[in-house]
C-alpha cells in the first residue's frame, strides 16, 4: 500500500482545525473586546446585598459567544445550551445592552474598515434594489385572497329558510332605537 504524501496529512490537520462557525476564536475576539464596553456598578444606586455577594457576572467573551451562537444557528433565545452558556434572558438582557450602547455598529463599522482595507471595496459602484408599490398587475394574477373564501356574504342560505339580513338596513346610533 502507498503512502499518502505530506501534503495530503497537512491538508488534514488545516480541516481539524476549523472551527464551528459559532465559535469565538482568540483573533476574533481580540478584535471584538476594545468596542465591548465594561460593565460598572452605578455609584447612585443602593444595593441591599454586600458588595461581592450574589452571582458573579458572566463574562463578556461568553456573552458574546452566546449572541454569535444564536445569530449564526438562527435558534430562540432560550434554546442557547444552557450547558455552555447559562441562563439565556441574561446573555438576551446583555445582548439588549450592547445594542443600545452602539456595540454591534461599532463590530460593523470596524469589520467593514478592515476589508476595505485588505480588499478594497468599490466605492462609486454600489446599487441598491428595493420596491415602494404593489405590483400593479398582481390582482389579476393571483386572483381573490385565499382567506376572504367561505365568508358568510359568499355562503348559500340554509336549506328551507330565509337568508339572514339584518332588521333595520341603516340606523344612526345617536338616535334611540
Amino acid at each position: 500500500m502507498r503512502r499518502r504524501s505530506g501534503a495530503m496529512t497537512t491538508k488534514k490537520r488545516a480541516a481539524k482545525k476549523r472551527v464551528a462557525s459559532w465559535v469565538v476564536t482568540e483573533e476574533f475576539w481580540a478584535r471584538v473586546e476594545p468596542l465591548v464596553p465594561i460593565r460598572e456598578r452605578p455609584t447612585d444606586k443602593k444595593f441591599t446585598r454586600k458588595a461581592g455577594a450574589g452571582r458573579k457576572p458572566k463574562s463578556a467573551r461568553l456573552v458574546f459567544e452566546g449572541i454569535v451562537y444564536v445569530l449564526r444557528t438562527g435558534c430562540q433565545w432560550k434554546a442557547l445550551p444552557k450547558e455552555r452558556f447559562g441562563s439565556a434572558s441574561a446573555i438576551h438582557k446583555r445582548f439588549l445592552e450592547w445594542e443600545r450602547a452602539g456595540v454591534f455598529e461599532a463590530i460593523w463599522a470596524a469589520g467593514l474598515a478592515e476589508y476595505d482595507q485588505m480588499e478594497g471595496i468599490a466605492w462609486r459602484w454600489q446599487s441598491v434594489d428595493g420596491a415602494m408599490f404593489k405590483a400593479p398587475l398582481a390582482q389579476e394574477q393571483v386572483g381573490a385572497n385565499p382567506t376572504d373564501r367561505g365568508k358568510k356574504w359568499e355562503q348559500a342560505s340554509p336549506v328551507g329558510r330565509r337568508p339572514w339580513r339584518p332588521l333595520v338596513a341603516r340606523r344612526d346610533r345617536s338616535e334611540p332605537a
